[in-house]
């Protein structure tokens, strides 16, 4: 590990970038004028770039000890649950699980997808059409 770099404006340029800002405004965040080309030198500038590289993979090892953290806790809570026969601890046991699955993906809320009916026939869309209307509506 490198750790900071020494010039406090390089050390800011390279946290703006591995946040994911473009060179051009990190440049200005870290303090200087705007100025495409002397950005665009310091993101190839070795120091930065292995800065940057480190800033990313701390990042990245903070996400996956968290997605894997939360699901080890979770599953603890359904497995406390587990035979009890009590209703409040069988439901706290099923909304962790419902919690470990969404976590990790396995469920997807419908409220997120999104349809995409460009490339539909007539026959198709009448289809569709014809679903949708013998289906009850929410009110």
């Amino acid at each position: 590990m490198t750790g900071p770099l020494k010039n406090a404006r390089h050390e800011r340029f390279a946290q703006e970038l591995a946040k994911g800002l473009p060179a051009s405004k990190a440049y200005v965040a870290a303090g200087y004028r705007p100025s495409e080309p002397n950005s665009s030198r310091l993101t190839r500038n070795e120091q930065v770039s292995a800065r940057v590289a480190e800033l990313k993979g701390m990042a990245a090892d903070k996400v996956v000890v968290t997605v894997a953290g939360l699901t080890e806790r979770l599953l603890k809570i359904a497995a406390a649950g587990d035979g009890k026969t009590e209703a409040p601890l069988l439901s706290v046991s099923r909304a962790a699980l419902m919690d470990v699955a969404k976590l990790n993906g396995l469920i997807v809320d419908r409220s997120r997808i999104g349809f995409d009916f460009s490339n539909c026939t007539d026959d198709e869309l009448e289809t569709l059409e014809r679903i949708l209307a013998r289906t009850p509506q929410p009110r």
